[in-house]
């Protein structure tokens, strides 16, 4: 059964740090892509960051570019997102995604296969 587990979100300040991680379990984690999308109140959801199965191509949204950082453990079966500068507008319920075999870092959701359950992140200013 596939699994993934987001943990590290909760409440951050404007300018603030913080990490999200996913922990993978029953999917061919280190030969798939992954990603991070997140969803805010009446807003479709997006693709804030991806990774390909080698960790050699990455995809950022203009919005987070130069703030967040995806990375990937193998060993760990573990997808991270590094978020800086963090604020209002990054609030948001953070999803991870488990992608195709030997996947790219693609943006669209339909390249996703399986879905975590979501965790919260509410910056403040």
């Amino acid at each position: 059964q596939v699994q993934l587990a987001e943990s590290g979100g909760g409440f951050g300040q404007a300018g603030g740090s913080l990490r999200l991680s996913c922990a993978v379990s029953g999917y061919p984690f280190s030969t798939s892509a992954m990603g991070w999308f997140r969803q805010a109140p009446g807003k479709e959801r997006e693709c804030v960051a991806a990774i390909n199965w080698s960790g050699s191509s990455t995809y950022y949204a203009d919005s987070v570019k130069g703030r967040f950082t995806i990375s990937r453990d193998n060993a760990k079966n573990t997808i991270y997102l590094q978020m800086n500068s963090l604020n209002p507008e990054d609030t948001a319920v953070y999803y991870c995604a488990a992608g195709r075999l030997y996947g790219g870092a693609y943006s669209s959701p339909s390249m996703y296969r399986s879905w975590g359950q979501g965790t919260q992140l509410t910056v403040s200013s």
